[in-house]
């Protein structure tokens, strides 16, 4: 593995895991076996139970006394909870950032709403996600509240293991979710903060049902595999 200078080892390792949490790699109910983990990056088991104490933060995986860290289950009531907490945190931000912004910043937003037109044409659904979010997570300065931000950080795995699921939706729920993010970026860049915050919900709820819906594909089709193999 290699050590980025801005990332403790233990840091790195919680993204690895991290990342093959989000893609699926490792399931719910899973138990993350650190020998493994410390042979794969050749590392010491020590740093990966430091990576999962960070890990349990972002709710990706649970620790238990005597059966270790356990991916943690992905439930229709699960992501309905990640998201009405998301909507409160989201509409606190886009708030403050209605309120604050200054001439580059605003510019920043309409290099993000380029950025974010491309990824749609292109049919990227993660890349438009992860620059809506990401966009949001950096924004420290205009919003000012370091708890708020530190919050929502431990959050977004979580919240991109959940969109992870809509990577095969339609081009044309992609597109409405773009449309959806532009009344945002638009009531910011006149300082209506209050509609700002009312169409972070609707886009929001639009993510939620259909993270929702591909969830209960997956569900299905787990359930379809189960029943045959019993026959």
């Amino acid at each position: 593995m290699k050590l980025e200078e801005t990332e403790s080892l233990s840091e790195q390792i919680a993204k690895h895991i991290s990342d093959q949490i989000i893609t699926g790699e490792l399931v719910e109910g899973e138990r993350i076996q650190e020998l493994r983990i410390a042979k794969e990056l050749d590392v010491s088991r020590g740093s990966v139970r430091e990576a999962l104490l960070l890990l349990e933060r972002t709710h990706l995986i649970h620790i238990y006394p005597r059966r270790g860290a356990i991916v943690s289950e992905m439930s229709s009531q699960q992501v309905k909870a990640l998201f009405d907490t998301n909507v409160l945190v989201l509409g606190h931000i886009v708030q403050r950032i209605s309120e604050t912004w200054r001439v580059h910043e605003a510019e920043q937003l309409q290099q993000l709403m380029e950025h974010l037109a491309e990824q749609v044409k292109a049919g990227d659904t993660e890349k438009f996600y992860d620059g809506i979010f990401q966009y949001l997570a950096v924004q420290h300065d205009m919003v000012a509240n370091p708890y708020l931000m530190k919050f929502y950080k431990e959050l977004l795995p979580s919240l991109r293991r959940s969109y992870f699921l809509t990577l095969n939706t339609s081009r044309r729920e992609l597109q409405e979710s773009l449309a959806l993010f532009k009344l945002v970026a638009d009531a910011i860049l006149i300082r209506k903060s209050h509609q700002a915050t009312l169409f972070m919900e609707d886009f929001c709820r639009h993510l939620r049902n259909l993270v929702l819906d591909s969830l209960t594909r997956m569900k299905q089709i787990e359930l379809a595999w189960a029943r045959r193999s019993r026959r």
